[in-house]
């Protein structure tokens, strides 16, 4: 009777296993067929409601025109508009999540770098210009950016462009007020690399503090602004004497990543100074700051600008 019963145990876990290892193979098949259904635009298009017409809002057509001009300048004939097909409406959760799936698809078109620094350009799809970390980086980075932006209600087109690599084509998602997301509209920036700077009128009888600031700005192609971090010093000082000085910092972008820190290293004697770490990028890149050596650094592959550096200011 006791070699029955442990037969049967015997029998009872192979039993088990046997349907563990079922069960498994189950899970393998349908990963791999989900793996194999592969997100298209035409499978969006049937998410989402026809528009009555092909007409554009006014504001967004406005965008496409400025960009066209500032491609134009900047870029020539390596990159420009070719046309624009209305898709319709996003209305249902699914047609959400396509479009999230279709913005960060390996196989779709992405740009980056700065269109004033025509060598910083970089154009192709996103699984040919990114692999490992980079890639998983630019994936996040995109569907973060894009998750509240992108709902029911949202426009989307369809935005055909030519390259000096040839013909390809865009998600481009819209509102009636302007464009929210296009990953060449939205990885591409406009930024005079050399940045801007302002300082006090010292003219007054009677100053005891003045101030210097620098800003670096970051507008979209259509030439308004997306972002700007900077840092201003200001000292406080009696004759040449400095007796105190202190330093401010900022920095934002609109669908991006940005980090700004600034310190004092001398606050008083002959002059004030100050350190900064500034950094902008768009969402597939990523910023980090090091308190070791105060700088800030950008991994990844995006449009950025990165200042690191030293300020003194004298009475």
């Amino acid at each position: 009777m006791k070699k029955l019963v442990t037969t049967f145990k015997v029998f009872a876990v192979l039993s088990v296993l046997a349907l563990q290892s079922c069960h498994n193979e189950d899970n393998e098949i349908n990963q791999q067929e989900t793996v194999q259904a592969k997100v298209t635009a035409d499978d969006l298009k049937k998410e989402i409601t026809p528009l009555p017409s092909q007409i554009i809002p006014d504001a967004v057509q406005l965008q496409l025109n400025e960009s066209q001009k500032n491609l134009e300048t900047y870029l020539k004939n390596d990159l420009q508009i070719a046309g624009v097909a209305v898709l319709g409406k996003i209305t249902t959760p699914k047609g959400i999540e396509l479009s999230k799936s279709l913005i960060t698809d390996k196989d779709q078109f992405i740009a980056s770098g700065n269109i004033m620094d025509p060598s910083s350009i970089k154009i192709g799809k996103i699984g040919d210009l990114y692999s490992g970390d980079d890639l998983t980086t630019a994936q996040q980075g995109l569907k973060e950016a894009i998750t509240e932006e992108v709902k029911s209600g949202t426009n989307v087109m369809e935005v055909t462009w030519n390259s000096k690599n040839g013909k390809f084509t865009t998600l481009c998602f819209y509102s009636d007020s302007g464009i929210i997301w296009d990953n060449i509209f939205g990885g591409l920036i406009m930024m005079d690399t050399r940045g801007n700077s302002e300082a006090s009128n010292n003219q007054a009888a009677k100053v005891v503090s003045t101030w210097y600031k620098q800003w670096w700005t970051a507008n979209w192609l259509w030439g308004s602004k997306r972002g700007e971090t900077g840092y201003q010093i200001t000292i406080y000082y009696s004759g040449s004497t400095v007796s105190n000085a202190d330093v401010s910092d900022w920095g934002y972008i609109s669908l991006g990543k940005a980090k700004s820190e600034s310190k004092i290293t001398k606050k008083t004697g002959a002059y004030g100074q100050c350190r900064y770490a500034l950094g902008l990028c768009t969402p597939t890149g990523s910023l980090s700051f090091n308190s070791s050596n105060f700088s800030v650094s950008f991994s990844g592959l995006g449009s950025n600008v990165v200042s690191n550096g030293t300020k003194s200011l004298y009475p």
